[in-house]
Parts: C-alpha cells; structure tokens; sequence
C-alpha cells in the first residue's frame, strides 16, 4: 500500500549545514526504505512530501517528530496513492530563496513559503509546480 504524507516543521538551527545534513541522511536512508520525495526549504521552514509504503513513510515520520533538528512538526495531508508522483527522488531539494515569487504569491497571501496558513493540498500543488517548472535540485 503506497501513501503519502506531507509535513511542515521549522528548522531548530537555521543553518546551511543542518540542511545538507537532512538531505543527506535522506538520500542515504531513504532509497533502502523505499521512500521518495521532496524537501521545499525556506526562512527556516521545510516543507516535505514523502510516498512509500505505509509502514515505512509512518516510520519516517515517526523519526522526524522526535528528530531535534525540527520543532514545529505539523501533519498536513496523508492519503493513499495509486501511484508516486515524486517517484524519481530520493530526496529533491527547492532552494526558496531563488524562486520567482509570482510561484509562493499563487498559493498563498505572501511571497514567503508558509504551509502552516495554507491547507496541505495547497501546499502540495505548490510543491508539484516546482517539480514541473524545475525549481528542484538534487535528483537522484
């Protein structure tokens, strides 16, 4: 059974290196698990969808709400999918920082990257318009 589930939490240490750290645990960890997604990163926020199969993507999240490099740990969609829509990520990356903000003022009231005033799905609409535009790094 493939789900995905998406988060929000804050960066405890918003900081380059905690960053990279996250992306790289993923990349190692997740391929072996199963998991793909996307990591969205921006004034101290990420943003995260991640599919696999349900006990492993629970798992996952299970770890993260106990991870002490987030705080703020907030659930905003799971659902059961049919098939992933960020299948071909270990773990992709968006730098918000370079993005055009006509993309962050399309899903939300301000041009900053905020899931906790948006609802889940506007949040993963967003995600999947970055895919399609490029704005992801780090495909594996």
């Amino acid at each position: 059974m493939l789900v995905r589930l998406l988060y929000v939490s804050r960066v405890v240490e918003p900081a380059a290196e905690a960053t990279e750290a996250i992306l790289a645990q993923s990349r190692s960890h997740n391929p072996v698990c199963g998991i793909t997604g996307i990591l969205c990163y921006g004034g101290g926020i990420f943003l995260q969808a991640l599919e696999g199969g349900r006990n492993q993507v629970n798992e996952l999240y299970a770890h993260i709400q106990k991870d002490k490099r987030h705080k703020d740990v907030v659930l905003l969609d799971y659902e059961e999918i049919f098939e992933r829509r960020f299948g071909g990520w270990t773990m992709g990356q968006v730098n918000v920082a370079k993005l055009n903000t006509s993309i962050l003022l399309k899903y939300s009231e301000k041009p900053e990257l905020d899931p906790y005033a948006v609802s889940g799905k506007m949040s993963l609409a967003l995600l999947e318009e970055l895919m399609a535009t490029a704005s992801i790094i780090g495909r594996s």
